[in-house]
């Protein structure tokens, strides 16, 4: 849905182990999440090369992924790499300069 109301693609083909895991998240009681999709920035469609407002595109889901503390479904479409979850305190808040100049808190 989100793909052809949003971006506006033609169609949608969800790969068979995408298919599983939304089954299995579905069975687990998170079929109702909200959907994440994880695609190219470059491009309205899966396709990074695929410029401007493409018309009659397909975008692939190949993967799945439930995100469930944060509650929602990501869906994984192209070659995309995504960023892992951040901790609630950034290790950067214990970094810090001593008097003599050293740098501590990294480890």
């Amino acid at each position: 849905m989100i793909a052809r109301s949003c971006y506006g693609a033609a169609a949608v083909e969800i790969l068979e182990p995408a298919k599983k895991a939304l089954a299995q998240f579905e069975q687990m009681g998170c079929g109702e999440l909200p959907v994440c999709m994880a695609k190219t920035q470059h491009s309205l469609t899966d396709v990074p090369s695929m410029l401007g407002r493409p018309r009659g595109f397909k975008v692939t889901v190949r993967e799945a992924r439930l995100s469930s503390g944060a509650g929602f479904v990501v869906a994984l479409a192209g070659e995309i790499m995504t960023m892992p979850g951040l901790p609630k305190a950034p290790a950067a808040e214990r970094i810090d300069v001593d008097n003599a100049g050293r740098i501590t808190g990294l480890f």
